[in-house]
């Protein structure tokens, strides 16, 4: 398998609000920058719609070190809650039904395909690519705005 680097970041224009996104796939030599916009979003709904907008573009089943600044998404996984809500029918821990739950099941599609580890990254801090990310999704949304 290909092992391939991703990082990833959301942003919202109030919360919830204008969101963006945007990703950077790393391979080798080759790089690829990836951002979109949606003109009522969430930040949660926006970390996630780029992690899974990051592993679509994939062509084929590869092992992915995926970076994200998103408690909420690397926690979902190396903490096991996505297991737990599957087992207890899209509930979560108090019984409520799952927030994202459309985002999540996409997400766990293409983790059937790809062998993906979450590594989180403190957020607006020194790591260059989770900056770029936070400006790809920034930028998407001034571009939307701009429509």
């Amino acid at each position: 398998m290909k092992e391939v680097t991703i990082y990833t970041d959301g942003a919202c224009s109030g919360n919830p609000g204008p969101g963006g996104w945007g990703a950077v796939l790393m391979f080798g030599e080759h790089r690829k920058e990836i951002s979109g916009a949606e003109a009522s979003a969430t930040n949660n709904r926006m970390e996630l719609t780029a992690a899974i907008e990051a592993l679509r573009r994939l062509k084929e089943p590869c092992r992915v070190k995926l970076y994200s600044d998103s408690a909420y998404l690397v926690n979902c996984f190396r903490q096991g809650w996505m297991k737990g809500w599957i087992r207890n029918g899209w509930r979560n821990s108090k019984g409520q039904p799952v927030e994202n739950r459309d985002l999540w099941e996409t997400l766990w599609k293409l983790m059937q395909i790809h062998e993906v580890e979450y590594i989180k990254v403190k957020g607006h801090s020194d790591n260059e690519w989770n900056n770029h990310c936070d400006e790809l999704a920034r930028e998407a949304i001034a571009r939307l705005a701009r429509r």
